[in-house]
């Protein structure tokens, strides 16, 4: 038997034991470095932040074990499950304890269609992340639009089914169309710069960019960066009308409002004609209605105020008031009258005081009044004293029924 290390050939009578051929088969392996592979995924496990699985030939019956560690894991940029079409950056391994073969992923992305996802998920982040995204952005329609710009293909089905559907909610909707391709390499620019020419032009009031169905390469178009970003940056609300309901470009991520189909874009652009007669009818009705209430209300609010008494009989007030007002009256003239009574006999009595205490009924009770008169003639000063008035001093007395001229002929004895 050969030893372990051994570079002999092996032989019937010196055969390799496992374990020799076990190292020179991992050596050999080992020195087969990382080497870009193509595969299916048939197994997908994620165990404590590491994956394990299984990558499957695409043409031919070869399977081969794969372990992603959780360093690598975490940086891949797209999610992954059973049934993708990869490419795989990989370095092969062989356990020689257990006698299997697995190799160790170091990149891991889509190819083909896988690798068109990837690229729109990654944009999708980026533009998730900028905000254009956000619903605090979208702005609301407006209720019924003066001129729509529709941003369509020439002669399109979707062009057909925008006018024809909302010029049948509305007759008189008007329309500025801009003619784009909506596939193919030139369909980008010219979707964005449609949105553009429509949003410079201040009679639109609202733009639709509208395509029917098709599959996911078709579509492509309207998840390009230059579509998002013109739509993004266009002042007027936009609405996006991509293909069918499970369709979902990017353009419907940025729009003011994602309408499922062409059709459903016309129905929610403008409002129906007829419903809006029905709710005009429906409105006049309950205005109707109301108003016959609040007069029925009014009327009888009207018929209680007549019946009563005050109304039903108003003489009855004036006859009460006037009734008062004579009481009144006589009571006013009866205050009066004490009143002037009360003042005659007051001013009979102070006649009566003023009398008693006046000089002239002084005079009357026998009694006069001395006054020297002076060189002119005219009565002077009050005499009191006898003494004041000598032999031959003239005298004028004060009587009661008049006045007397006198000479004095001095004291008496």
């Amino acid at each position: 038997m050969a030893e372990a290390g051994s570079t002999a050939p092996a032989t019937r009578d010196a055969p390799w034991p496992v374990g020799l051929m076990s190292e020179k088969i991992a050596a050999w392996i080992d020195r087969l470095g990382q080497v870009w592979v193509e595969g299916e995924i048939t197994q997908w496990q994620v165990r404590g932040g590491h994956v394990y699985g299984k990558l499957r030939d695409l043409s031919q019956d070869a399977t081969v074990s794969f372990t992603v560690w959780r360093s690598v894991a975490q940086r891949l940029t797209s999610e992954f499950a059973q049934g993708d079409r990869v490419i795989a950056l990989v370095k092969p391994n062989f356990w020689v304890k257990g006698g299997s073969l697995t190799v160790q992923v170091f990149e891991l992305s889509h190819v083909g269609l896988g690798e068109l996802l990837e690229r729109l998920e990654r944009l999708r982040r980026q533009l998730q992340q900028e905000g254009l995204f956000d619903v605090g952005r979208k702005r609301a329609l407006p209720f019924l639009p003066g001129l729509i710009g529709l941003v369509t293909g020439r002669d399109s089905d979707a062009e057909k089914d925008v006018i024809r559907n909302a010029t049948l909610r509305w007759p008189g909707v008007r329309f500025k169309i801009h003619y784009a391709a909506v596939q193919g390499d030139r369909a980008a620019a010219e979707v964005a710069a449609g949105i553009e020419a429509l949003d410079r032009d201040p009679e639109v009031e609202v733009i639709v960019v509208a395509r029917g169905g098709g599959d996911f390469q078709n579509l492509l178009p309207f998840s390009d960066e230059r579509v998002v970003r013109a739509a993004a940056s266009a002042s007027t609300p936009l609405v996006s009308a991509i293909g069918h309901e499970a369709d979902r470009p990017l353009l419907d991520e940025v729009a003011d409002l994602r309408a499922s189909t062409p059709t459903d874009a016309a129905k929610r652009v403008v409002p129906d004609v007829g419903e809006e007669l029905a709710g005009l009818d429906q409105a006049r009705a309950r205005m109707s209605s109301r108003l016959g209430q609040m007069l029925a209300h009014e009327t009888d609010r009207v018929a209680q105020l007549r019946d009563r008494r005050v109304l039903a009989q108003p003489e009855r007030i004036v006859d009460e008031r006037a009734e008062e007002l004579v009481r009144w009256v006589a009571r006013g003239t009866e205050l009066a009258e004490r009143a002037v009574e009360d003042r005659a006999r007051s001013l009979v009595e102070t006649r009566a005081r003023l009398s008693a205490l006046s000089p002239q009924a002084t005079l009357e009770r026998g009694y006069a009044i001395a006054q020297l008169v002076g060189p002119d003639g005219a009565a002077g000063d009050v005499l009191r004293d006898p003494a004041d008035a000598p032999e031959g001093t003239a005298i004028r007395l004060s009587l009661a029924g008049g006045r007397l001229a006198a000479t004095s002929r001095g004291s008496a004895a």
